[in-house]
């Protein structure tokens, strides 16, 4: 539900930038960068926050300590935090603060509207990798190492000589 509601957050938020006006319209920029804080505020942050924490409680089970998915999942959901904390949030509440000072007469119009394409491009790479935790979370791939020959394998696999024992205790 978290990653819905993450994903969600993203794509509006990509959409209002893509209709934001330009710095220009002073009273219309500075409208939609405090909708884009609104939004990244109310669902964005909630929404990573529920979802860190449902793949942090899920990776402290012993079952996924040895699943490589999981562990990838991890990584990954690290990369959300940061770039959603810092690059998304952190961003537009900045040009938010700019835009209100700006309207206000206090700040310099010339200074706003800098950063949209870097949000952008922030934004659509951060739904790329929560698409791929999702995926990850759905698909579960196997992501194990490959064992070097001459390793005892583990005990959830048998090695070969416990199965040509087993074979040979059938055929007797």
């Amino acid at each position: 539900m978290g990653s819905v509601g993450l994903m969600g957050a993203m794509a509006s938020l990509v959409v209002m930038l893509s209709v934001t006006p330009g710095p220009d319209s002073l009273s219309g920029y500075a409208l939609m960068r405090s909708a884009m804080v609104a939004v990244s505020t109310y669902v964005f942050l909630p929404s990573l926050t529920l979802t860190l924490l449902a793949g942090l409680l899920a990776i402290a089970q012993r079952a996924f300590h040895n699943a490589g998915w999981a562990w990838l999942k991890l990584a990954t959901g690290i990369l959300m935090f940061e770039g959603g904390l810092v690059h998304i949030q952190g961003t537009m509440q900045q040009e938010a603060e700019l835009a209100a000072q700006a309207l206000a007469g206090h700040g310099n119009p010339a200074e706003l509207g800098l950063s949209l394409s870097g949000e952008r491009g922030t934004l659509w790479l951060l739904l790329a990798v929560s698409t791929a935790n999702v995926v990850l979370g759905v698909w579960r791939p196997r992501l194990t190492r490959r064992q070097a020959r001459g390793q005892p394998s583990s005990p959830a696999q048998p090695s070969s000589f416990a199965t040509s024992a087993s074979e040979s205790v059938k055929l007797t």
